[in-house]
């Protein structure tokens, strides 16, 4: 059973996410507060942690700065401010989705089996390799001249797409589509903001091209 963190302060609402959640067969704890949410991290693994940003004594950003320190499991925002900047901080901050109090319960339920999906498929694939670039779909570890790098489950999905097209265009509106699960209008930014952090991480190595107005595609050469 999937065990998931939810870190809300509304107690009407967590009370409504737990139980949703729990009738969709996963293990929920609670936290009322950041604070309270590193204690029980430090006793207990998760495959997936839900957290408001507004939250008392430390907030929702500064909690996933410190939780992106240790780990790289999947962390969504679910919050009621939903202002661009807010959402751009997030994805900044390697969130894995950003999602508004205003979606309904199935649809966030959905989406959050949705990214359990994604970060835990069982399928064995064979591992992209690209100039010195290693990305193992199984294990979900990317290698780099040997050296193993940290990248989120969305910067890795993303590269994976990019490395699998074989030097074809992917487009930003597939991207948003397929790994978002839901489009996303035409805020590209948060792509863009995805493929800053893969080229960072990449350094000397990047081989992604951007194609302008539409989306990427690797140089194979």
């Amino acid at each position: 059973m999937k065990q998931i963190l939810v870190v809300e302060d509304n107690k009407d609402y967590q009370e409504l996410l737990e139980n949703y959640l729990s009738n969709a067969g996963f293990s929920v704890t609670t936290a009322d507060n950041g604070l309270e949410a590193i204690d029980i991290m430090e006793d207990k693994e998760f495959d997936l942690i839900i957290l408001d940003i507004m939250l008392p004594k430390i907030d929702g950003f500064t909690l996933c700065e410190l939780i992106r320190k240790k780990s790289n499991v999947p962390v969504v925002i679910l919050t009621a401010r939903f202002a661009d900047e807010d959402q751009m901080r997030g994805y900044e901050l390697k969130v894995d989705e950003y999602i508004s109090k205003t979606v309904s319960m199935p649809i966030i339920v959905s989406k959050i089996e949705a990214i359990l999906r994604r970060s835990s498929g069982t399928a064995e694939e064979e591992s992209l390799v690209l100039n010195g670039v290693v990305l193992d779909p199984n294990t979900h570890i990317v290698t780099i001249d040997g050296t193993m790098v940290d990248f989120t489950l969305k910067e890795f999905e993303i590269l994976s797409r990019i490395m699998k097209a074989k030097g074809a265009v992917v487009t930003r509106k597939s991207l948003l589509s397929e790994l978002w699960d839901y489009e996303y209008y035409d805020d590209s930014r948060i792509v863009d903001t995805h493929i800053k952090n893969i080229r960072k991480k990449l350094g000397d190595k990047d081989f992604i091209i951007t194609v302008r107005g539409i989306g990427y595609k690797a140089a194979l050469s």
